[in-house]
């Protein structure tokens, strides 16, 4: 097995590994996260990534919950966003287990796919990099698309919100590789 075909299959084990909780979560709350806002999720994800670097800056944590619940959350909520973005929001759920569930699939698919070409195209420098390096580049996505949300006038050269969010899958499926 080259590489290449190594992170394939780890990525699609920890994607299995999101999924799983995802669909768990789905039953015992239905696809309640369809009323959230652009908005209202770029900060749920910023929430989790702050609680990140905070448990690794200060290794204390008094919920008693650690990194790998957080990153599994941006993993999620960043393809809820992908939905939303997709979707629109609404003011009621509307849409089945299974619809909810072929969304999932469909832009895990696509973060696979992306992954795939860049990091072919990065040769594997994922590997080399720190956990702590991932919370910030999240972080810095996250800070990226409050400024375009916040734009009126939409960006001039900028990749989309979804995009970043693509982002934020990807370097949170490599951190939770790595830990």
């Amino acid at each position: 097995m080259d590489k290449f075909e190594k992170t394939n299959q780890e990525f699609e084990a920890v994607v299995a590994e999101c999924r799983s909780l995802f669909e768990k979560k789905l039953h015992d709350y239905g696809a309640s996260w369809r009323i959230l806002r652009p908005t209202s999720l770029t900060d749920q994800l910023f929430i989790k990534a702050k609680r990140i670097r905070q448990l690794e800056t200060t290794g204390l944590s008094l919920v008693g919950e650690g990194i790998r619940p957080e990153f599994i959350g941006l993993v999620n909520y960043g393809i809820v966003g992908l939905v939303q973005l997709e979707k629109g929001y609404c003011d009621t759920v509307d849409i089945t287990a299974e619809e909810a569930m072929d969304l999932y699939d469909a832009h895990a698919s696509e973060a696979l796919a992306l992954m795939k070409r860049k990091n072919h195209d990065y040769d594997e420098a994922w590997r080399s990099m720190r956990v702590s390096s991932y919370t910030d580049l999240i972080l810095t996505k996250l800070q990226r698309i409050k400024e375009m949300e916040d734009l009126s006038e939409g960006t001039l050269v900028s990749e989309g919100i979804d995009a970043n969010y693509m982002d934020i899958i990807n370097y949170s499926v490599f951190a939770l590789i790595k830990l």
